[in-house]
């Protein structure tokens, strides 16, 4: 009756025991599955982010290239903008130069005038003002950066002509008597500066008996010149 017992404790308890290994041996299992997918999520994930960040380096390498034609586009507006606007002011300039459009701005007037202090015996003609007094004094003041010139009111244009006939001059057919009143638009300094220089226009017409005054004007007003 006892062995019987014993043999029905004994029994209770291998089964216990079987059935925890089973159920450890199972978790092991498990944990092992469960380890292996963590990983394979892992490698999977660590791929995508590698593959991620190559197209990241592509696209970076691409932004850039745009980024440079973008900017050597620019550059090129701003040469074309800056060809253009050179091309606008030499035009305008031109236009000036052909008398083609109205100038106003400040500059100077010189006043050319017989001389007076004649000697009995002198020629007269050594004290009247000619072509050439006038042509030394328009071409001082061009060369000085004078925007637009006019001689007693009449603007010259880039094939005016100026022609000596006794006592008057004629400009493009019209004719002028003395003083010769020459009118240019332009930096009033600079243009003084350049008649006054020691030998040069001024001092040159003032020893050819010329009588030489300059004045400064805040604004001279040049008007196109119809049909030229």
């Amino acid at each position: 009756m006892r062995k019987i017992n014993g043999k029905r404790v004994v029994l209770p308890l291998v089964c216990v025991v079987l059935g925890f290994m089973l159920a450890y041996s199972y978790n092991l299992t498990k944990e092992g599955a469960g380890k292996d997918k963590a990983w394979d999520q892992e490698y999977e994930l660590r791929q995508q982010l590698i593959e991620q960040e190559k197209q990241n380096r592509e696209l970076q390498k691409e932004l850039l290239q745009k980024q440079e034609n973008v900017s050597q586009i620019e550059k090129d507006l701003a040469q074309e903008k800056q060809l253009f606007f050179n091309l606008a002011k030499d035009t305008e300039k031109y236009r000036m130069f052909l008398g083609k459009v109205k100038v106003k701005g400040p500059g100077l007037q010189v006043t050319l005038e017989d001389g007076t202090d004649m000697e009995s015996e002198a020629n007269v003609n050594n004290y009247l003002v000619h072509e050439q007094h006038v042509f030394k004094v328009v071409n001082e003041l061009y060369i000085s950066g004078a925007e637009a010139v006019a001689i007693n009111g009449q603007r010259l244009n880039h094939d005016s002509y100026i022609i000596c006939n006794g006592p008057v001059i004629t400009i493009d057919g019209h004719q002028h008597p003395a003083p010769f009143i020459i009118s240019a638009i332009g930096d009033p300094d600079v243009l003084g500066a350049s008649l006054d220089l020691p030998g040069g226009i001024k001092e040159q017409l003032v020893n050819e008996n010329i009588i030489f005054t300059v004045e400064k004007q805040k604004n001279i007003i040049f008007d196109p010149i119809i049909g030229g």
